[in-house]
């Protein structure tokens, strides 16, 4: 495993996941600034993962033909004018625009840099190389909403995000070698079709992939966690009244439990309970966390339940992609893209059904961890399927 281009996907990761959690403290308060009812904070939400839904099967097949470091620059770089629009914005319209031209850059770079991960470890290293992944990630989701919360700007840590990004995007240029072999890049490309449209993606693996309920295990655990991100700045506030600071605060601590787990614990927990346990374990986790929130009473039992939730949510990706990357026929970025359809689909719909499920008082919270819990038992039998 080589460590030095694994430091250097790390943390072009960390500045990507950075970029989009830097708004979430401010995205809520801010359309509502602007007048957006909730149903239109829950569109600016999704719009996000769901140009990810469209474009990383897209990005994943061609960087699996033509190289992982042509789809990770451009990403970078879209990456970094989408930010800056995104702190220029002055109306709903412009946001919007904004947040969807950033997950389409987005799209770009989390599957290649997962695909390139696989390309530069073996079977053994695979968990914790994804690990260290997944902790960068958890790292710039976490500390993004910390910066945007303290900051208590709703635009200069767009500008700050975006100039880290550019940056990233001229170190990868000069400094980042392309990990896909020619040879190789042939052998895994199955036809020459390089766009994939959504039908066929979910045709594909809903009919003819033993992959299907890892596919399932990525939509469903983002989907219940994307429906608390979306309501618990409304849930916060309404009860407590707590803002951007106080969340900021609370994600900080979930980072700093969370994030050493995955980068230092992962790959031993993958290679000694194996993939299966741990994404059950993760579900497990993520059901009870989002269920306790109804009990909160305090600061400290928000933080530390928001903690268990996130916790169990940060174990499964990372845990998910190591097992596809090791499993899959039809080329790493191809299949790491295809993941990411599944978890940008539970990204766009997760948001509408927690933030329709908070108007109407139907306990929101409860509904989302029962679909944990549901998962985690009608998906036991097929994930023990794939592991036999």
């Amino acid at each position: 495993m080589e460590k030095s281009r694994l430091l250097f996907l790390f943390l072009t990761l960390f500045f990507v996941m950075l970029g989009f959690g830097i708004i979430i403290p401010n995205l809520a308060y801010y359309a509502k600034d602007t007048g957006a009812t909730t149903t239109e904070i829950a569109i600016l939400m999704s719009i996000y993962s769901g140009m990810q839904l469209l474009f990383a099967p897209i990005w994943g097949r061609l960087s699996d033909k033509h190289g992982r470091k042509p789809a990770i620059l451009l990403g970078l770089l879209g990456n970094a004018v989408a930010l800056v629009g995104f702190g220029l914005a002055k109306d709903y319209v412009w946001l919007l625009t904004t947040r969807s031209a950033a997950g389409i850059a987005s799209a770009a770079v989390l599957p290649s840099v997962m695909a390139y991960v696989a390309d530069i470890t073996t079977s053994e290293e695979r968990g914790r190389g994804m690990g260290l992944m997944g902790a960068a990630m958890g790292l710039g989701f976490i500390l993004g909403p910390a910066i945007g919360g303290i900051m208590g700007s709703h635009n200069m840590p767009f500008f700050v995000a975006g100039g880290l990004s550019t940056l990233n995007f001229l170190f990868a240029l000069i400094l980042l070698p392309e990990s896909l072999q020619k040879d190789i890049a042939d052998e895994t490309i199955e036809d020459r079709h390089e766009w994939i449209s959504p039908r066929e993606i979910f045709r594909r693996t809903t009919l003819k992939s033993s992959l299907t309920p890892l596919f399932l295990v990525a939509f469903f655990s983002t989907f219940s966690f994307a429906g608390l991100e979306m309501t618990f700045p409304l849930f916060i506030e309404d009860r407590w009244n707590y803002g951007e600071r106080e969340m900021g605060w609370m994600f900080m601590f979930m980072g700093a439990i969370a994030v050493p787990i995955q980068g230092v614990l992962l790959g031993r927990l993958i290679n000694g309970l194996g993939e299966r346990r741990i994404i059950l374990i993760g579900l497990l986790l993520s059901a009870i966390g989002i269920a306790l929130l109804l009990n909160a009473y305090s600061f400290v039992t928000l933080t530390i339940y928001l903690t268990i939730a996130g916790i169990g949510n940060q174990l499964i990706r990372p845990t998910n992609a190591s097992w596809i990357s090791k499993r899959t026929q039809i080329g790493q970025g191809a299949a790491i893209g295809i993941m990411d359809a599944f978890l940008s689909l539970g990204r766009i719909l997760g948001p509408l059904l927690g933030g329709w499920l908070y108007a109407k008082e139907a306990y929101p919270y409860a509904v989302l961890a029962g679909i944990l819990l549901l998962t985690m038992f009608g998906l036991y039998i097929p994930l023990r399927r794939i592991k036999e």
